[in-house]
């Protein structure tokens, strides 16, 4: 029996939602194919296209070797060799000018996202060719247009099938299948150590960190945010307070200008119900945005919206990095100011370990799309299905922020001993101050029990995280070895220190699951040894007897469990190992 076979997959067939109409003013970037400089994607019919590693730096190689105005600046290699590179623009030469204010411009730290690859390519071929040379009169524009140079490389038509184009598109993680989104804090990768290594040299003025979103369908194109923003928590508030007052108008007129839909860097709380509200997305260190909160590099997190044509995103980043690069040359002092502001800024206590806040800070207008429900066989419930149409009644929706459920006090310093020097070599990548010890030292320091640590179930990249909620401080005298380090916090990256030493912050070091020493137990007693101890041990002392029993009396658990009650008095003897749980970074108070 002869069978009807398609010759395209399902998968090769058109199956998101259809895209919103548009022809915004800022077309008239693109340039024909006349042009010498004309890159592949507007060279593409569709717009759809990005290059690949090898061609894209060839095309600013060629760039670099044409015009005195662009250079291009290695600055780490990929763990499968590819050199990790930037792109500057500048009048000022080899060096650039430290009164003139730096754009950092990232793309690619999650590959398929690469818009701001091409638009940044335009807009370096504009400034050394075109009409936008005098964007760097008065200002630098670093790019980086891809940091995920092997996930970039893994690239296929079936890398994110939640977003429109390119056509080809990068893998979202590294070749070691990292996340290189999540790791801003506890630098694992070599992508992100070379990355702080240069953010440290280069000091930006401002950091924009270039992707793209997912989740529900609306009318913005471009979104955009930053810690601080919609009256939450800021560690850098007056930078917060720049961008919310002075960059964010001068943003949104650009792009307004040029037929863009701005738009909040939000995300919806319900994948099924459009309209139960949206949420902050969080304020985690490990992201771009909480990172550079914490140090002090005002940092923009844009997340161009995935069911927009790639050519409205790629054309929508050009506008977005061009008003940027502008503002900055008018606005430096100002900005600089608030910078130096944040950075004198030493709170004692420090709010972390922020979660979603189940009661809405606010009421938001939101531009929805038009949507209709249907009963899925596939999945057996109601699925959203978008409509492509403007919804033209403004959608009033709850906007749920994030709070901190915990307090960090902010001690004096931490030492950290000798023999952790991968943790001393990532504080001293982060940019942290720090007193090496030449010899031997025994300083009297507070440190910690951890009382309940617990591990994950299952890894996240490439860790199994721990948690401790509860933890015991105890003053000790402590003879720290030649190699160990004082980190005082009273320096502008304190806040970063406390939350990477802090065992109960969730950006710690120990929440990675990095100091898996501390949790295991090296020697036991048996049952025939310590019965007979525990028994003399209550002949001898009434109060513990009385403590037991009355442990025995509260806890039906421990009374049932013979081991327990013997690990009790264990406990409670010389033989117990004092380090088991003790966490080996103290505090300076």
């Amino acid at each position: 029996m002869s069978q009807s076979v398609s010759n395209t997959a399902p998968w090769d067939q058109p199956f998101l939602p259809p895209a919103l109409e548009w022809d915004g003013a800022s077309r008239t970037l693109l340039v024909d194919a006349t042009n010498p400089w004309i890159t592949d994607f507007e060279r593409d019919p569709a717009h759809d296209f990005s290059p690949d590693y090898a061609t894209t730096r060839a095309w600013f190689d060629r760039l670099d070797a044409a015009s005195d105005l662009i250079r291009i600046e290695p600055f780490g290699t990929s763990p499968e060799g590819r050199p990790l590179y930037a792109v500057i623009a500048s009048r000022d030469g080899a060096t650039l000018d430290p009164a003139k204010p730096v754009l950092l411009a990232q793309a690619g730290i999650h590959p398929g996202e690469i818009d701001g690859k091409d638009a940044g390519m335009m807009l370096l071929r504009d400034i050394a060719f075109g009409d936008k040379g005098d964007l760097i009169d008065h200002a630098n524009l670093v790019l980086i247009p891809i940091l995920s140079v092997d996930g970039h490389e893994r690239a296929s038509p079936y890398s994110r099938p939640n977003q429109r184009g390119p056509r080809i598109q990068g893998w979202r993680n590294t070749g070691t299948n990292q996340n290189l989104n999540r790791d801003f804090m506890k630098l694992d990768q070599p992508e992100m150590r070379a990355l702080r290594t240069f953010i440290n040299r280069l000091n930006p003025d401002l950091y924009l960190d270039i992707h793209v979103t997912d989740g529900m369908d609306y009318q913005y194109d471009v979104t955009y945010g930053f810690n601080g923003e919609f009256d939450a928590y800021s560690r850098s508030p007056a930078s917060s307070a720049w961008l919310d007052d002075v960059f964010k108008p001068a943003i949104n007129d650009a792009l307004e200008a040029a037929g863009h839909i701005p738009g909040p860097l939000v995300f919806g709380i319900d994948d099924q119900n459009p309209r139960a509200g949206l949420n902050d997305g969080g304020l985690g260190e490990r992201f771009s945005n909480g990172w550079g909160s914490a140090a002090h590099i005002p940092t923009v997190l844009i997340e161009n919206h995935s069911l927009k044509p790639y050519e409205q995103r790629v054309l929508g980043t050009y506008v977005f990095m061009e008003a940027s690069l502008r503002l900055l040359a008018d606005q430096v002092t100002p900005l600089r100011s608030a910078i130096t502001a944040d950075r004198a800024l030493r709170p004692a206590e420090i709010p972390a370990n922020f979660e979603p806040d189940p009661v809405p800070h606010q009421t938001r207008t939101f531009k929805g799309v038009l949507y209709e429900t249907y009963a899925s066989p596939a999945s057996g419930r109601q699925e959203v299905r978008w409509l492509g149409r403007p919804d033209p009644v403004e959608w009033q929706l709850p906007y749920y922020g994030s709070r901190p459920s915990l307090s960090l006090h902010r001690p004096t310093a931490y030492w950290v001993p000798a023999y952790r020097t991968d943790l001393i070599e990532r504080l001293r990548l982060h940019g942290l101050a720090m007193e090496t010890l030449e010899a031997a030292r025994t300083v009297s320091v507070e440190m910690l029990h951890l009382n309940d640590p617990t591990l994950a179930p299952r890894p996240n990249e490439g860790h199994v995280p721990a948690r401790v909620s509860d933890v015991t401080p105890m003053i000790r005298d402590w003879t720290f070895a030649p190699g160990s380090v004082r980190v005082p916090t009273d320096q502008p990256l304190g806040d970063i220190a406390v939350l990477l030493l802090e065992p109960q912050s969730s950006e710690s070091f120990f929440a990675w699951g990095m100091f898996p020493e501390v949790l295991s137990r090296v020697e036991y007693i048996e049952g025939y040894a310590i019965a007979p101890l525990a028994e003399a041990m209550m002949a001898a002392d009434p109060a513990l007897k009385a403590e037991f029993e009355a442990k025995l009396a509260a806890d039906p658990a421990f009374a049932s469990n013979a081991e327990a009650r013997l690990g009790w008095f264990y406990e409670r003897t010389p033989f117990y190992d004092d380090r088991y749980r003790l966490y080996p970074v103290a505090r300076e108070n």
